[in-house]
């Protein structure tokens, strides 16, 4: 592993513990304030350099947290089955599923409508008339991999066999399916709405171009592709950056200009554990991994270790950036929360 810093960007602050380790962790998109979440059931808010708990230790693991894009609504959903949404910090809303288990939910980018999985089933929620207004099913097993489109038209789910990709103006038309043989594990759609990228259980990558009905496919990992993320700006080619990770290994894909030649493959090593997360940094190719090896590692236009941050007292479970780009937070095996501010922004940082 490398350990040494080239240029530390970031200043590293742990900002609390919780009592068991920390499974989500999400940003406001309007402001400073990080929610977390754990497996021991708390609900938490971090603002004004202060922790406040919505919702003490339950000893039910709280396992998936989103805020609405405008910032009102704040989401979360667990082992209990439950989905409860807050606004402004007053929960308005507790939909129970009995016998569910409440593991992955996504806020339309273009409204306050959320997408939440139970068993094989996705529901939508909408916020502004308080009611579930569809239900769709993905049959096929319960989906793994649940996200929007960009400009909020589309959701896809994947799951055993592929990814089903539903017109959210039209819920009761049979979706689009992208087919495989496979498990897709994990979907993401670029920022643009262009691309739908999957990572499968087979060690593949399936990345598809929307009005295309023949993805490319990547193959070749160490193991099943974990996670996936897309740069939020274009390479000189015009097309995002690709991040994935597989067990300890990360590749980033560049598109090529040649259509027949597909994507170019980058291999970046540092890490020795499962990768248990990776983002972009909005506006920029800045690449963050957090692994259960205790290394945060920020990777310089995606190519090479520019900053380790060693934070927490095991492993690291989750990741999050803000969406200005200059607060990074990560969840720890240990409970830990810690917040990294640019260090041009840092001075004050915290304080009241």
């Amino acid at each position: 592993m490398t350990t040494s810093t080239t240029n530390k960007e970031f200043e590293e602050k742990l900002i609390s513990t919780l009592s068991d380790y920390v499974t989500a962790i999400a940003w406001s998109p309007v402001d400073s304030i990080l929610a977390a979440v754990s497996a021991a059931g708390e609900v938490t808010l971090w603002q004004n350099n202060e922790l406040d708990f919505l919702q003490d230790a339950t000893g039910e693991s709280v396992d998936c947290v989103a805020f609405s894009p405008d910032g009102k609504f704040l989401a979360i959903g667990g082992q209990d089955g439950r989905v409860k949404i807050w606004r402004d910090g007053e929960l308005i809303a507790n939909l129970e599923n009995a016998t569910a288990w409440v593991d992955k939910l996504v806020w339309n980018p273009q409204g306050n409508q959320l997408a939440f999985c139970i068993k094989t089933y996705v529901q939508i929620w909408d916020a502004d008339r308080n009611q579930i207004i569809a239900t769709v099913n993905f049959e096929d097993s319960s989906p793994l991999g649940l996200d929007w489109s960009g400009d909020g038209k589309h959701l896809a789910v994947g799951g055993n066999k592929g990814v089903k990709i539903w017109d959210c103006e039209h819920w009761d038309e049979e979706p689009y399916f992208l087919e495989m043989s496979t498990v897709s594990t994990a979907i993401a759609w670029s920022s643009d709405g262009k691309f739908l990228a999957s990572g499968n259980m087979d060690r593949s990558v399936s990345v598809l171009e929307w009005g295309n009905p023949d993805p490319w496919v990547m193959r070749g990992f160490p193991g099943k592709v974990r996670h996936i993320a897309w740069s939020d700006i274009n390479a000189p080619i015009g097309a995002p950056l690709l991040a994935t990770c597989s067990v300890e290994g990360m590749v980033v894909w560049e598109k090529l200009a040649e259509e027949s030649l597909g994507w170019e493959a980058r291999v970046l090593t540092n890490h020795v554990d499962i990768i248990q997360g990776i983002a972009f940094a909005p506006g920029s190719f800045l690449l963050a991994s957090a692994a259960s090896d205790g290394w945060l590692c920020l990777w310089k236009k995606a190519k090479t270790v520019s900053q380790v941050i060693t934070g927490v007292s095991n492993g690291y479970s989750c990741l999050a950036w803000h969406p200005q780009g200059k607060l990074l937070a990560a969840g720890g095996d240990n409970g830990e929360i810690i917040v990294c501010s640019k260090i041009s922004q840092s001075r004050g940082f915290g304080k009241k």
